[in-house]
């Protein structure tokens, strides 16, 4: 068998299109001979450093947002709800400490991302299915506990995050994304024959197929796939 290709991902849990983008990527991380690395990064940084400008600031493409989002959810079999307020929830309440959070459950999981995958994804319910917030020590524990770290993890993780160490780690990872040529997330790159192939977005994946040998079986290549 020929060497795997890394693919990273670039995302952030304020990010819905990045759930999306995520759950495939974590399903074809056994189908397709690729080593899957995720990289926690802030969306608001991207945004700031690409000069890019959120959709909540053209009516239309967030009109557009919320009606694509629920057609996506059924496609890709991703249990996504707008949260009451996604403007807020998005883009005045924002993510940077649950990046950090993530970013400090990584640093502490050294050379696995079980619990990276784990956490991301309860953080992504919380707001993108159960309308509930990110940004606080209680929130961030409360889905840590669901992702199954214990009390000692959390504590651990919490005072880890908010350390010069990850603040730096994320504005790192932040930074390699802005060099690869992000404007938003989610962000794959996948090194091709020592070349970084850049893909925005969720919409993305028979093109990053064919880009690196692979075939695109469809959102859900593995029936037996659990259900979220």
């Amino acid at each position: 068998m020929t060497s795997k290709k890394v693919v990273e991902l670039f995302y952030d849990v304020v990010s819905p299109y990045s759930w999306l983008g995520f759950e495939v990527m974590c399903r074809y991380r056994h189908v397709w001979n690729i080593e899957l690395k995720l990289r926690p990064a802030f969306l608001g940084g991207v945004m700031q450093g690409s000069g890019n400008k959120p959709p909540g600031l053209v009516p239309n493409k967030f009109m557009y947002m919320t009606k694509d989002l629920d057609r996506l959810s059924k496609y890709f079999d991703v249990p996504l709800k707008a949260p009451s307020d996604p403007f807020e929830a998005m883009f005045q309440k924002g993510s940077l400490s649950a990046m950090r959070f993530v970013t400090a459950v990584q640093e502490r999981e050294k050379g696995g991302d079980k619990q990276v995958e784990q956490v991301s994804r309860e953080l992504w319910r919380r707001i993108w299915l159960e309308d509930k917030d990110i940004t606080e020590p209680a929130s961030l524990s409360e889905a840590a506990i669901k992702a199954g770290l214990s009390g000692s993890e959390i504590k651990e993780v919490l005072e880890l995050s908010n350390s010069k160490e990850i603040k730096d780690k994320l504005k790192s990872a932040t930074q390699n994304a802005l060099g690869h040529g992000a404007f938003g997330f989610p962000l794959v790159v996948c090194h091709v024959n020592g070349k970084p192939e850049m893909f925005f977005g969720s919409d993305r994946f028979e093109l990053m197929a064919h880009c690196i040998g692979e075939k695109w079986l469809g959102p859900q290549p593995n029936k037996s796939t659990a259900k979220l």
